[in-house]
């Protein structure tokens, strides 16, 4: 016997990175989702009114804006592409405090629809209610989500 131990290089697994592997599968989910959203937000107009189609529109675009980022980056975190979206919908609405939302709004239809109009101050907390809720739905669907890559503590060094 040697009375020095020794020491073992360590042989498990690398350590799992922050995010998965994207896949085409995330980004047609992706892109999905945006459709289904759009969806969502005509049928929101066509069945509801007054605050209930205005506030759910506004958490629906903000979904929109998440799907289109997951869609461009699909390896972010759920909780950096919805922060990602949420920093979008902010900067539009507050864009709207100049004129040129407004202006462009007169000339296109498409531009009323993305940029809106006028500065709405209860669209911001909508905006992140949207984003919550796109950031958990992501984060449910997201692949490898349930401990993938990951060493159980039984079997680590």
């Amino acid at each position: 016997m040697d009375p020095i131990p020794t020491i073992r290089a360590r042989t498990s697994a690398p350590a799992p990175t922050s995010a998965p592997a994207a896949t085409p599968w995330t980004r047609l989910v992706a892109a999905g989702a945006a459709v289904a959203t759009v969806g969502a937000g005509l049928g929101l107009r066509a069945v509801a009114a007054g605050s209930v189609a205005k506030y759910g529109g506004d958490a629906l675009y903000t979904v929109l804006v998440l799907a289109l980022v997951i869609l461009l980056a699909p390896r972010l975190t759920p909780l950096r592409a919805a922060g990602t979206a949420l920093a979008i919908s902010w900067a539009v609405e507050f864009l709207q405090l100049s004129p040129w939302p407004a202006e462009l709004a007169r000339h296109s239809p498409v531009a009323r629809l993305v940029l809106g109009s006028t500065f709405n101050a209860p669209d911001l907390f909508w905006y992140a209610a949207g984003a919550a809720a796109g950031c958990l739905v992501h984060r449910a669907l997201r692949p490898g989500r349930r401990g993938a890559g990951r060493v159980p503590l039984s079997r680590r060094g």
